[in-house]
């Protein structure tokens, strides 16, 4: 095992603010990572013991603590050693993202899985702009026979060709974006053979092409892109055009779904590993390729900063913009950062009942409290807020509708899951690069979540310590508490755990 955490740390107690040197272990939880298929990890949990030294003279945030016992407790994280984050790493029994760039360089094919609560199925993906008879007959001969090409608005717009039915009236599943099928005029018969498919394909990859190059309707299914591509929408039109650009090639791909020969089925994810086996083919999650843009492309902007005069303290906040939804999240930074070492740093989720309405039935506006109490008394620090996390990622209606689930009995686990919504799927990329644009390179990180730890350590950032934020139980509370510790993995530590049983 691996320790996250250092011996030392800076932890709270009720009292006081005070160093804590891990003792002895105590326990090890499994924890439910989000949506982005990162390894199931083991948190263990370390107890501690504290040390006599004074970092402050009062307590900052005993309000918060009215009627509760001292916590002497600090848990750090730990994870085995071969769960080490990194956002390249390709999801187990996938191939890696660089890799399926490298054959999509080589005009090679590549299959694509997008996720199991979407289409559930495979498409055989290659550069449009590296096309061969050869390819497309592979294509044809293991697809469904319908061959797309994804392409970029303004290069439809060049060509004419109009979407065959508006956004308005689109009743597909998935709202794929097709436009009028067409085929290449010049070196092509019926346009339906493997030779004649293959000329449309390279006309409509060529900066060249006119509208009047192509018949319609045809045999090639062109499909309309969403800027931002799989940042935007985890589709395989998206991947498709995503995989060319990172190839550094004309972005416009060739794609089709891939079918169960046995049953003429759209082929699912034993098959398509088996058929990848068989064809020598790379095989790659549509989740990865998210998680490897995330990694590279900037996220946000810095729009403006103004100073800010909390209860807390004065504090200058700084706005940024999401590139990909136009969404609006801000940052609190106290006192100067420096050289980005070692920075108190809290990254908050929204959650407008508990945050703003002060609802018992979650910890969040109590944590968001103590947090920025605890920056102001450090002198020192950034609490980021991100929006768009409501409800875990669910959004307020859903959050409101899980209450009700679990007013009749289940847990904020089961409520989701009820519900066919994700237990968490929150994404901490844009706080990362947030974090990383306001010069913090490592932090102590206040939170209870594994997944939080996880989330900043895939975009670089070092977390050199954990400060645990331990809030009031109530009668509201406590199974919330209780069910984020159990199976979601939540850290607080061994005294804090006696006292939710106690409470029960």
């Amino acid at each position: 095992m691996a320790s996250i955490a250092p011996s030392s740390l800076l932890s709270l107690n009720a009292n006081q603010v005070c160093i804590v040197k891990r003792h002895t272990f105590q326990s090890t939880v499994p924890v439910r990572t989000p949506n982005t298929k990162l390894p199931r990890l083991l948190i263990s949990c370390s107890s501690a013991t504290t040390d006599n030294t004074s970092l402050l003279d009062q307590d900052p945030h005993s309000h918060l603590f009215q009627n509760t016992p001292p916590i002497h407790i600090t848990p750090s994280f730990s994870v085995e050693e071969d769960s080490e984050i990194d956002l390249d790493t390709p999801t187990d029994g996938f191939s890696s993202i660089p890799d399926a760039i490298n054959d999509i360089q080589q005009g090679k094919l590549v299959i694509v899985v997008d996720d199991e609560d979407r289409e559930n199925e495979g498409d055989l993906i290659m550069a449009a702009s590296l096309a061969t008879p050869e390819a497309m007959a592979f294509i044809v001969r293991h697809g469904t026979g319908i061959v797309c090409v994804s392409m970029k608005g303004e290069d439809l717009e060049r060509l004419d060709l109009p979407l065959m039915v508006s956004s308005k009236e689109n009743e597909e599943k998935l709202c794929t974006a097709f436009t009028v099928s067409v085929d290449a005029k010049e070196g092509t018969s019926t346009g339906v053979s493997a030779k004649d498919r293959t000329k449309t394909v390279l006309s409509l990859a060529s900066p060249d092409s006119k509208p009047g190059d192509f018949n319609r309707p045809g045999h090639i299914f062109p499909l309309k892109y969403r800027e931002g591509g799989v940042l935007k929408r985890a589709g395989h039109t998206e991947a498709s055009v995503d995989l060319a650009v990172l190839a550094g090639l004309p972005p416009v791909g060739v794609l089709c779904e891939i079918v169960d020969e046995s049953d003429g089925s759209m082929a699912r994810l034993p098959k398509l590993r088996e058929f990848a086996k068989m064809e020598g083919l790379k095989i790659i999650s549509i989740a990865d390729l998210v998680r490897y843009r995330r990694k590279r492309d900037k996220l946000v902007e810095r729009a403006s900063i103004a100073r800010l005069p909390l209860k807390w303290g004065n504090v200058n906040a700084y706005c940024y913009r999401s590139l990909l939804d136009g969404m609006e999240h801000i940052a609190m930074v106290k006192g100067d950062i420096g050289d980005g070492q070692d920075i108190l740093v809290r990254v908050h989720s929204e959650c407008l009942t508990g945050d703003i309405f002060g609802s018992a039935r979650c910890d969040c506006g109590n944590q968001l409290a103590l947090s920025m109490e605890m920056i102001e008394k450090a002198g020192r620090g950034v609490l980021v807020y991100l929006r768009g996390h409501e409800g875990r990622g669910i959004g307020l209606g859903h959050k409101l509708r899980a209450y009700n689930l679990q007013d009749d009995g289940r847990d904020t686990v089961e409520a989701n899951e009820e519900l066919g919504l994700p237990v968490d799927s929150r994404e901490y990329g844009i706080g990362a690069q947030i974090l990383r644009d306001l010069g913090v390179r490592s932090m102590r990180l206040m939170t209870n979540n594994p997944a939080k730890y996880l989330g900043l350590k895939g975009y670089g950032l070092s977390v050199v310590g954990r400060v645990p934020l331990l809030t009031p139980i109530t009668s509201e509370n406590r199974r919330y508490l209780e069910t984020k510790r159990t199976k979601m993995g939540h850290v607080y530590g061994a005294e804090f755990n006696g006292r939710l049983n106690n409470s029960a």
